[in-house]
């Protein structure tokens, strides 16, 4: 097995938003905003080599919205999906899998590319996949988080024919290094891999852990749908991080890929911090 990182650029939310009831006066020290409130986060998605699979964990955001979408989210930096897989000597059409962690748009958005007036799967030979219950909360979505469900970017992979659906459980095995573990409080049902790689286990955050600096227990997300089953879903995965020495690895934090965590007296922090491929 090989793992690799894929950048797919950066995107700006609003600072408030992504640490909900902490003040700014304490989250900018560690995530500095600009003149509008914004904060800069990655779009940091993972390559898996696993035997004849070519497994890609979400998408990042794409490029099909309109000007207006994006003028929302600030996109900048030189990174692509295509072009953080060439530069490995992938292409798209190498992909076999595409393991969504959920649908929100800024990781899902890459998933389905817009031909003129079509809009097709990006991965062309790749099944891509969800699971059930959240891909019916995010076809039905509620009136709160509806604007992070955008048809256009989920309903085409459904019409392909190339939508596939684990089976829900937790602990379900997507690959023989590869287990899905299920959280709630961000969104219903959302996915974290946790893969067995040179006899380390590496845990993917998705949007439990957006950050290095969302480790304090109560730096949660506005977004969250559930801040108080987030809270909950927080204290037992960084224990049992620190416990079985799991690597994080982070898909919205500007600066940090992956980290170890240690006890200490103001709760669970940092470790060391790393790239992917240091280890």
């Amino acid at each position: 097995m090989n793992l690799h990182t894929i950048d797919t650029g950066f995107f700006k939310l609003d600072g408030g938003a992504m640490f909900g009831v902490v003040p700014k006066t304490i989250w900018n020290k560690t995530n500095p905003a600009d003149e509008n409130n914004m904060c800069t986060w990655a779009m940091r998605c993972l390559l898996v080599e696993d035997n004849n699979r070519l497994i890609l964990i979400d998408t990042g955001i794409g490029n099909k919205q309109d000007q207006k979408f994006f003028s929302y989210y600030y996109l900048h930096g030189n990174a692509t999906l295509d072009s953080s897989l060439a530069a490995l000597g992938f292409h798209r059409d190498d992909i076999t899998d595409v393991f969504l962690t959920h649908l929100h748009f800024d990781h899902v958005g890459g998933a389905v590319t817009r031909n003129g007036d079509n809009l097709t799967p990006t991965f062309k030979n790749a099944q891509y996949w969800s699971n059930q219950q959240h891909w019916d909360w995010a076809i039905n979505p509620n009136d709160r988080e509806k604007a992070s469900f955008l048809k256009e970017n989920i309903l085409p992979i459904q019409q392909s024919g190339q939508l596939q659906f684990v089976k829900g459980t937790n602990g379900d095995t997507f690959t023989s290094n590869f287990d899905i573990r299920y959280v709630y409080g961000h969104t219903d049902a959302m996915m974290l891999p946790l893969i067995n790689y040179k006899n380390k286990n590496i845990l993917y955050m998705a949007d439990l852990l957006p950050s290095v600096g969302h480790l304090p227990m109560p730096y949660v997300m506005a977004y969250d749908m559930f801040p108080l089953k987030t809270l909950a879903e927080k204290k037992l995965f960084l224990n049992e991080a620190v416990e079985k020495d799991y690597i994080l690895y982070f898909e919205h934090d500007p600066i940090n890929e992956c980290c170890t965590l240690q006890q200490t007296e103001k709760g669970i922090r940092v470790k060391d911090v790393f790239k992917l491929s240091d280890i």
